[in-house]
């Protein structure tokens, strides 16, 4: 059974963020071969959104605003060993209602890595950019327009 948390960085306790940081690491520093600064500040001002599996931290995604109001997600991640369940349409689904709830008036943006744009597609993100470099790795910046 999967359960769903979504908090601002204050009520992260120190066993969650070790466990989303640890995550964050193994995939994008590790599997994708991509070092850079994982804690750019941003996690200060996000809501971050994690899903456990038995006890495991399995997904998360983080999620903030800037200005003009636009609504981000980013550090969209699955545990390799939980990959192929449909996880990752999930934890987007979710991030995507979060930040609808949250900021109703934002627009959604995401900097996709380019190998997923059909999936990102398929949940409503269109593309709003030329692919650009990020990390090395090809990406497209994709957004929800606001409802309201």
């Amino acid at each position: 059974m999967i359960t769903w948390q979504c908090l601002p960085f204050s009520q992260l306790n120190t066993l969650q963020l070790y466990q989303i940081m640890a995550l964050r690491e193994a995939v994008f520093v590790v599997e994708q071969d991509c070092p850079y600064q994982d804690a750019d500040g941003q996690d200060l001002n996000a809501e971050h959104l994690f899903a456990y599996q038995n006890d495991e931290l399995v997904a998360y995604a983080r999620l903030y605003t800037s200005k003009p109001l636009s609504a981000h997600i980013g550090r969209v991640v699955t545990k390799t060993s939980a990959r192929g369940q449909g996880l990752g349409q999930a934890l987007m689904q979710q991030a995507i209602e979060h930040c609808q709830q949250l900021w109703p008036k934002a627009t959604i943006h995401i900097s996709a890595q380019r190998y997923l744009e059909r999936f990102y597609q398929s949940l409503g993100f269109s593309i709003c950019s030329e692919p650009y470099l990020e990390d090395n790795i090809p990406h497209i910046a994709m957004q929800i327009e606001a409802n309201g």
